[in-house]
């Protein structure tokens, strides 16, 4: 970590950022703290909205599992956070997915096309990897690639695979520019 972590559990100063803490922790539970909660716990208010959000895009979507975490292990393999990868990996091979998939995903240069033709994902899988792909990599998706999501999924969806990809692009950027787990050199 490029900056000490706070103390596990850290101290509040004010009843507000007692109540804050205590809604990061009830999200956890039965777990600690992660790194990344300590991290983000010098700033209270960030740490709040942080847990909000993301407790959303974690828990409060319509996505399968499968769905949820393919986007989360493909971001965090291309911006290289590995926090995020040992953290979501495991729930996506719970979920199922094979080994050669999970291999697949683990390569930032694999042909997603290619992989469905050889049925390594499903046109579905692929749809949302590459739609992954494109809102990590370039930010801007192109045509055929919405249209290819669309195809499979709801306008609810669509929306919650591009909060996924969005926030877990912010949550591995965040976790790679201060080394939260102190993997990611």
């Amino acid at each position: 970590m490029r900056l000490p972590y706070v103390p596990n559990p850290p101290p509040t100063d004010t009843p507000e950022d007692a109540d804050i803490l205590a809604r990061v922790q009830a999200r956890r539970a039965p777990g600690d703290l992660l790194p990344l909660d300590l991290a983000l716990l010098h700033s209270p208010p960030v740490a709040d909205g942080w847990n909000s959000f993301l407790g959303a895009i974690r828990t409060r979507t319509s996505l399968s599992a499968i769905v949820r975490e393919l986007v989360i292990c493909r971001v965090a393999v291309l911006n290289g956070a590995l926090f995020e990868w040992e953290h979501h990996a495991p729930l996506l091979r719970e979920g199922g997915l094979s080994e050669e998939a999970m291999r697949a995903i683990g390569d930032s240069d694999v042909d997603i096309s290619q992989s469905v033709q050889q049925k390594v994902f499903s046109r579905e899988e692929g749809a949302v990897l590459k739609y992954t792909d494109a809102m990590t990599k370039t930010v801007r998706v192109a045509e055929d690639i919405f249209q290819e999501v669309r195809e499979h999924f709801s306008d609810r969806e669509v929306v919650e695979i591009t909060a996924t990809a969005a926030a877990y692009n912010c949550v591995s950027r965040f976790l790679v520019a201060l080394d939260v787990g102190e993997k990611n050199h």
